[in-house]
């Protein structure tokens, strides 16, 4: 977009101005930037299904794409090689007990990456949330060490999957096998991925029009939520010799 009129209609100068109507947004899916990343606007953006995403130092871009990739819990595709990383059980998997830290290790350096999307600013707004009991992690522990998990916002029952890491093989699927079991026991509609990847099509998520997520993400963000710190609620790998003292 390059005409003043859609600029001036993207850039959010007031901390109360609302986000532009998502039909508007561009092709990419930007639908505005600027702003600040408060907990009053993350909340906002992420129940109307809009995200951040930009790069440290950037003035802060909203998303929401279409298409948008999702992944119904129930649909999560597991691999007999997957299978056997979970059924193992050669690691202790927990909820909420290290969001800081899964966090940093999903902002680190990676071997197919330069540079990262998740900065400092970002890094402090998300644990707010977190504190805050909306922002949420899945760690996998082995021998007392954290080798992979992934981090969201939970908005009612919609959960938006932020990013993932491994230090370990399969430790992330393992993450999300386990994330996406807990999430069908409380009712979640869908896991909101966002932008499309191979690594997530290969896992079972879908592309579909925005129109579509919004139909399955609105009535699920506004229902009751859960309020954080989460726990499972359902049996897991737990073992003491595999968790940090």
């Amino acid at each position: 977009m390059t005409d003043a009129t859609d600029l001036m209609r993207m850039y959010l100068a007031e901390p109360d101005q609302p986000f532009p109507p998502v039909e508007l947004a561009d092709p990419s899916g930007l639908i505005a930037f600027g702003g600040d990343l408060s907990p009053e606007r993350l909340l906002t953006a992420y129940s109307a299904g809009i995200f951040p995403w930009y790069n440290p130092g950037e003035t802060i871009h909203w998303y929401c794409p279409d298409p948008r990739s999702i992944l119904v819990p129930t649909d999560l595709r597991v691999t007999k090689s997957h299978r056997r990383s979970v059924t193992t059980a050669d690691y202790a998997v927990t909820m909420d007990r290290a969001f800081g830290e899964v966090m940093a290790n999903c902002a680190g350096p990676r071997a197919s990456e330069n540079g990262t999307w998740i900065g400092s600013d970002m890094l402090a707004a998300y644990q707010r949330l977190h504190q805050l009991g909306h922002a949420h992690s899945v760690e996998v522990w082995r021998d007392g060490e954290l080798v992979g998990g992934l981090y969201g916002v939970a908005r009612g029952r919609s959960f938006a999957g932020e990013s993932m890491f491994s230090h370990a093989r399969d430790t992330s699927k393992v993450a999300l096998y386990w994330l996406c079991a807990q999430l069908t026991a409380w009712d979640f509609a869908l896991i909101d991925c966002q932008v499309s990847s191979s690594h997530l099509t290969s896992l079972g998520a879908i592309d579909v029009p925005r129109a579509d997520y919004l139909h399955l993400h609105t009535p699920a963000a506004a229902r009751p939520g859960l309020a954080g710190p989460w726990q499972f609620e359902i049996p897991v790998p737990h073992s003491p010799n595999h968790l940090p003292a």
